[in-house]
Parts: structure tokens; sequence; C-alpha cells
């Protein structure tokens, strides 16, 4: 079963089955989860927090994911901006 995340919708249906003690596994087949998934959402329930903290504990997570921008010195972008201008493609003569 491949991974995919969970949605705010889930989530608040999990914390719902969490409020009522349904099983893990009954769960797992209602929402098309792996039960490791719905167990680790039980765990952090179980720990008194909610299904908004769990959300927003996954997109703090998930912002520091990914490639990071690239930032250019101001002269670097200048200069591109200047060859991007003129439609030099050559771009020759890279002097920074």
């Amino acid at each position: 079963m491949t991974y995919t995340h969970l949605t705010t919708d889930e989530l608040v249906l999990i914390e719902s089955y969490f409020n009522t003690q349904q099983p893990v596994v009954q769960v797992a087949k209602r929402l098309g989860h792996a039960r490791q998934t719905i167990y680790k959402v039980y765990h952090f329930l179980a720990a008194g927090h909610t299904a908004l903290e769990y959300y927003q504990q996954y997109k703090a997570h998930k912002s520091r994911c990914g490639r990071r921008s690239i930032v250019l010195p101001d002269e670097q972008k200048d200069y591109i901006q200047t060859k991007v201008t003129q439609g030099d493609a050559r771009c020759s003569d890279w002097s920074w």
C-alpha cells in the first residue's frame, strides 16, 4: 500500500473514531490508509493533543522539506536582468 498524506477531513474522522474507541484496523480499512498511519495519529491523540495540532505539526515539519531557494547577490541579479533585456543568449562574459 503506497503512502498518501492524511487530509484534514480524514484527521477529523480519525479523531472522532478515536473518541468513540473504534479499533485501528477498522478505521484503516474505512479510510484506506495503513494501520501504522492511524496508530501514529491515535498515539498523538492519546497524549492529549487534537487533530488540529497534528495537522499544524505536520505543516511545520513539511515546511522544512524540499529544495531551498537560491539567493543571488544583487550584482548577479542585475547582470542577468541586463542580459535578458538585451536578448543576449550567449552570456559569454560572466564577470561577476
